[in-house]
């Protein structure tokens, strides 16, 4: 509500509730107890008026304001961007969210996006060499000629010719004039604390990051702090978090897998950390020591913390490789093998189960064999699985046996 007087105009700010709505049965304050809003603004419930009212003037508040930048998008915000631009597809939203995250060009603090150093860079190349393709309107005009290929009123080689004829021409360019980032180095006063040489600037997958101007006879590198100066990038608490292995500090890297904890005397010594982070904070995995013995060196069998979860090891792990296996307690029915069905992962991460003589015996299953026969055909093992829509059923792996229960009870 605005009141203008000679020059000048007077404003209240305020609501005027037109019916309860969901207020009914819920509201978590009255009007009289609310307080300020997000933006420093009381919340005031304004009488009701009618035209051509006369009102007083009570009370004038001053207040400046500033201009303020646009809230950064969080994934509900960002979709609706999408939307309104006509940017992808309900089917496509997902992954284009999970997408900028995979490749790290963006990082979430606090439910917020905020582009990396990587997402910042890969925007800077492309617009500047496929400025048209990276256009907003180009791109609803490419859903549109999709939803048209899809009806049948447009044919997609002709789609796919049109844009392919113009975009070959910018590829070309793009070999010979794109900014070469990789072959970049930018020199700095910092030195080198194992050779003495100048350290450089350089790009790689992660992002910025210094390096020995000496590479390849020096490997040494350092993080690079994301709030400007470039320094070795460490977090508060691994300064109490020593190597038990050397005794010197642990440092904050940063791998293909996210961030860990590292000696500082690398490459003398290799140890490493895994952190694990959760929307709290971030808690770093300490080994667990146990009471076995590795076979290979004799020091105790530790339970460790990888990409994929934990495993057991050799404490001196990775000086000695020796990697304990979950067995299942089924021996391999190969013919002239005496190793165990052990459990495995891919490289991927999927679990699936090897004889433990690997790479002597390629003997393998996806589902888990437990040492139960098969009531049928004896067969010394049995396997189990779960299905959306069989439930757990444990059978038969022979293919002459139809052997099938459920385990669901």
């Amino acid at each position: 509500m605005a009141i203008t007087a000679g020059n000048v105009e007077f404003k209240a700010v305020g609501s005027i509730e037109k019916f309860k709505g969901f207020l009914a049965v819920y509201e978590e304050s009255k009007p009289e107890e609310r307080s300020e809003n997000n933006n420093g603004d009381e919340q005031f419930v304004l009488p009701e008026m009618n035209e051509g009212e006369r009102l007083q003037l009570k009370e004038l508040i001053q207040a400046q304001r500033f201009t303020q930048p646009p809230p950064r998008y969080n994934e509900a915000t960002l979709v609706k961007a999408l939307e309104a631009k006509g940017i992808g597809r309900p089917s496509t939203y997902a992954s284009i969210l999970s997408t900028i995250q995979d490749r790290e060009y963006v990082e979430k603090h606090s439910g917020k996006f905020h582009p990396s150093e990587t997402g910042e860079l890969v925007l800077e190349l492309l617009v500047s060499s496929f400025q048209e393709i990276f256009n907003y309107e180009y791109t609803a005009r490419m859903e549109v000629s999709l939803d048209r290929i899809e009806s049948g009123r447009e044919l997609w080689k002709n789609a796919m010719r049109d844009f392919y004829d113009r975009f070959s021409k910018k590829l070309i360019v793009a070999k010979t004039e794109m900014r070469n980032v990789k072959t970049e180095s930018i020199e700095t006063d910092e030195v080198c604390d194992k050779c003495g040489n100048k350290m450089v600037i350089k790009w790689g997958k992660f992002g910025r990051f210094m390096a020995c101007s000496a590479y390849p006879q020096c490997r040494n590198t350092k993080e690079i702090a994301k709030d400007g100066p470039a320094e070795e990038q460490e977090v508060s608490q691994t300064e109490e978090v020593e190597c038990e292995k050397c005794g010197r500090p642990m440092v904050l890297k940063r791998g293909r897998f996210g961030e860990f904890l590292a000696c500082s005397g690398y490459p003398e010594c290799r140890n490493t950390k895994k952190i694990v982070k959760s929307s709290q904070e971030s808690e770093v995995k300490p080994d667990i020591p146990l009471d076995e013995e590795c076979p290979n060196c004799g020091k105790k069998l530790a339970v460790k913390h990888g990409r994929f979860g934990e495993f057991t090891a050799c404490s001196n792990y990775p000086a000695c490789k020796y990697i304990k296996m979950k067995s299942t307690g089924v021996p391999c029915p190969k013919e002239n093998c005496n190793g165990e069905i052990v459990e495995r992962k891919s490289r991927r991460g999927k679990v699936f189960y090897g004889c433990s003589n690997y790479p002597d015996c390629d003997f393998v299953l996806w589902n888990k064999p437990l040492p139960e026969p098969c009531p049928r055909c004896h067969t010394k093992y049995t396997l189990v699985k779960t299905t959306k829509r069989s439930g757990t059923v444990r059978y038969c792996n022979s293919k002459d046996c139809d052997f099938k229960e459920s385990l669901e009870s």
